[in-house]
């Protein structure tokens, strides 16, 4: 009964540690938890069974303990885990598509300095270089960056 106690708390000592390093890793509780119970199997191990006997099961729980450590860390199971692809894209990459300088447009809203204007039946959020335009006012674009759009009066 007493080996079945020692060889218990090991265990699941071991298993929480793998838990820990597999599936929950950074919250360190279920880790401690693990240590804690390993230290507990083999305190339980000299308390029962000696000093020889408690070193010997210190001894073999910190080898199988290091052996499943890098078992686990060997195994793969992060290739499942990890982020294999790199993205990429950004958002409203086409935004501008269809926009020259020059072109002219009309403000459906009043432009403090920033506001909305139609081009080609197609409503943009705009920028003025500070002024204040007023609803339907003729527009041309000045500046296209960053997917800025950069208008002033042509009224």
């Amino acid at each position: 009964m007493e080996w079945l106690v020692v060889s218990g708390l090991i265990i699941f000592g071991l298993i929480l540690i793998i838990i820990e390093i597999l599936f929950v890793p950074g919250t360190t509780i279920v880790g401690i938890l693990g240590f804690l119970f390993e230290i507990g199997g083999v305190y339980v191990a000299f308390d029962y069974f000696g000093d020889s006997t408690g070193y010997l099961v210190l001894t073999v729980a910190f080898i199988i303990s290091m052996l499943a450590i890098f078992i686990s860390f060997k195994s793969g199971v992060w290739g499942g885990l990890a982020l294999k692809e790199e993205h990429t894209g950004k958002v409203n990459e086409s935004r501008l598509d269809g926009l020259s300088l020059g072109q002219e447009g009309i403000t459906t809203s009043s432009l403090k300095p920033i506001g909305k204007a139609l081009f080609d039946d197609v409503e943009y959020e705009v920028k003025t270089f500070g002024q204040f335009l007023y609803n339907n006012q003729k527009v041309s674009i000045v500046k296209l960056e960053n997917n800025t759009i950069i208008v002033e009066s042509r009224e």
